[in-house]
């Protein structure tokens, strides 16, 4: 991982930058990160592209950043170590506050399996741009799901670090302010209406 540069070599221009508000007025919308996180197969990225297409339809500017996507490539770099996992995430909290910054809704989905990595997220961005948003479904509902086909690849040991069976996932805390979808106990069409309904008074100017 190539080190940071010495500080005094930098020369920030924030200050002489157009101003965000400025971005969300012509947007007419809020920047917001929309952080959705759970097991591989819970359903985030089905949710998150569905959430997607309904703000484009009714005029919001977004943008969808993607765990496999970012991975090809701005994190094609980094496995899936302890160290790697944090990394990732930092990365892509610092891109996404870059675009909350423009005006733009930033929809995130990534496991992001320990709490100390949601709380990364969170300090970058801004606890008051930030939407936790926690798809839940069991281990083996996702494992019967597995859409990617991963967990069968898991199973037959060609896949190490797993995340829910060889590392850890942490669910949120109770009480926690976070939104909760429940795949499991409800279709994709509800959690979707709910997500849809929690997240849209937070984006309006």
């Amino acid at each position: 991982m190539p080190t940071s540069a010495p500080q005094t070599d930098l020369h920030p221009i924030f200050d002489r930058v157009l101003d965000r508000s400025a971005k969300e007025a012509r947007l007419r919308q809020r920047g917001r990160v929309l952080w959705l996180y759970g097991l591989s197969g819970s359903g985030k990225s089905t949710l998150a592209v569905a959430l997607e297409r309904r703000l484009h339809a009714e005029g919001f500017t977004t943008h969808l950043l993607d765990g496999d996507n970012v991975r090809t490539g701005l994190n094609r770099d980094l496995g899936f170590s302890d160290t790697d996992r944090t990394e990732n995430i930092r990365r892509v909290a610092e891109v996404a506050r870059l675009f909350a910054q423009a005006g733009v809704v930033v929809i995130a989905a990534f496991i992001s399996p320990l709490r100390s990595h949601r709380q990364l997220a969170r300090d970058i961005v801004g606890a008051g741009d930030f939407v936790e948003i926690y798809v839940a479904a069991s281990f083996a509902t996702c494992a019967a799901r597995d859409p990617k086909g991963i967990y069968a690849k898991a199973r037959s040991g060609h896949v190490a670090q797993f995340t829910g069976r060889d590392s850890a996932f942490e669910p949120p805390v109770v009480g926690d302010d976070v939104l909760t979808l429940d795949t499991e106990a409800e279709p994709a069409e509800a959690s979707l209406a709910r997500l849809h309904a929690a997240v849209v008074p937070r984006l309006r100017l």
